[in-house]
């Protein structure tokens, strides 16, 4: 940020009042429920669950029941719903409200991954606009008897010749949504090359439920400046915070008005990283967590001198103990790499030359009634 801005007043879902306007994105295998309180313990704003399946719900799936789980201090639950079939997400979204006491459902129509694609799902699914207004009224009606507001998440498009993001908001807005989430990239793009923020402005200007904005959100004041400059009500953070959980208390801080970029030592690193596999150990159980553990290690590392043989042995870490051998060989009073500031992190790969989808999907625009065979073991993204 170059000058303090005044404190916002906080993103309002129906009557869900999120009082810093960020939301943590879902991401498949980082977002359980060790990360999400880790995350909260830094700042405020909206933690949402891994993605899970209509179907896999539905049906009772245990590997889908296994993943809603929440942590003790979680005091508002938050989960993202992944669906191709009205019925199924609506009963998902009933199952959601009456059984697990959630507070949000957001459905995901962004997921660029080609196994979701291919079967109509994730960022393919908009291009059906009746089909997508039908799961949106299924949802929403199952929810809106509890007071739980649902919001979706999309791209632009599938690729730049087959834009959807302005129908989608409409669409969204004559379902009841109470939001919807933009990610400023198409299906094609994938993570790579720069968000599109012009069209998270446009979708802004365009309806009246609020817009949160999403990519390229590395530092607090790229979501600050992407609030001005879009018209946003609020922003969705993903890869900016991989390895760096601290990112949630800059963010609230610059939403409250406040000039705070936190460059925490190694030192400060290590323990939270200790923290994290602790969590994990808690909800998994120590072999477990040590084990999910492992994937966060190069990002909270990035940019620090640790070399390769630490970062192995890091990477193959079984035990509390173990971890905390290693964690003490580090240099406490390392300085944050301050190069890393505001460099893209995770997943970023290449555009893609073609879009994997369902054999004449682009041949209809509307879509009601088809029916999508719904993939239990979807993947997540977004």
């Amino acid at each position: 940020m170059t000058a303090a801005t005044a404190p916002h007043p906080g993103l309002a879902l129906g009557s869900l009042h999120v009082a810093s306007p960020v939301v943590l994105a879902p991401m498949a295998g980082i977002t359980n429920a060790a990360y999400r309180r880790l995350c909260a313990e830094h700042g405020a704003g909206l933690y949402v669950c891994e993605m899970i399946t209509s179907r896999g719900l539905v049906e009772g799936d245990q590997h889908t029941r296994d993943m809603l789980v929440f942590d003790e201090a979680e005091t508002v639950r938050s989960v993202q719903l992944y669906g191709t079939d009205p019925v199924y997400v609506g009963k998902a979204a009933e199952i959601l409200c009456a059984e697990y006491g959630v507070a949000h459902i957001d459905l995901n129509f962004g997921c660029p991954v080609p196994k979701v694609t291919r079967k109509g799902g994730g960022g393919a699914l908009p291009w059906k606009r009746g089909l997508l207004a039908q799961i949106l009224e299924h949802a929403v009606r199952a929810a809106t008897a509890y007071d739980v507001p649902v919001t979706m998440k999309t791209r632009k498009g599938i690729d730049e010749a087959h834009l959807t993001y302005l129908d989608a908001g409409r669409i969204a807005q004559e379902s009841g949504c109470a939001a919807i989430a933009l990610h400023g990239r198409t299906v094609a793009q994938a993570y790579s090359g720069d968000a599109d923020w012009n069209a998270i402005g446009e979708l802004a200007a365009s309806v009246d439920i609020p817009v949160l904005g999403n990519g390229d959100i590395w530092e607090a004041g790229d979501a600050v400046r992407m609030v001005e400059e879009t018209g946003a009500a609020g922003v969705v953070v993903g890869r900016g915070c991989l390895g760096r959980p601290w990112l949630f208390r800059d963010l609230a801080a610059a939403f409250a008005g406040e000039q705070v970029t936190t460059l925490p030592r190694l030192g400060e690193v290590t323990a939270m990283m200790r923290r994290h596999a602790e969590l994990l150990s808690q909800h998994m159980g120590e072999a477990r967590g040590c084990t999910e553990f492992r994937k966060h290690v190069s990002w909270y590392l990035k940019g620090f001198a640790a070399g390769g043989e630490m970062r192995r042995r890091l990477g193959l870490v079984d035990s509390l103990a173990a971890l905390d051998d290693l964690l003490a060989d580090l240099d406490p009073i390392e300085p944050f790499p301050v190069s890393e500031l505001g460099t893209p992190r995770g997943r970023q790969g290449a555009p893609r030359a073609k879009v994997v989808l369902p054999e004449g999907w682009l041949d209809d625009v509307d879509g009601a009634g088809c029916v999508v065979v719904e993939d239990a073991a979807a993947g997540s993204g977004g």
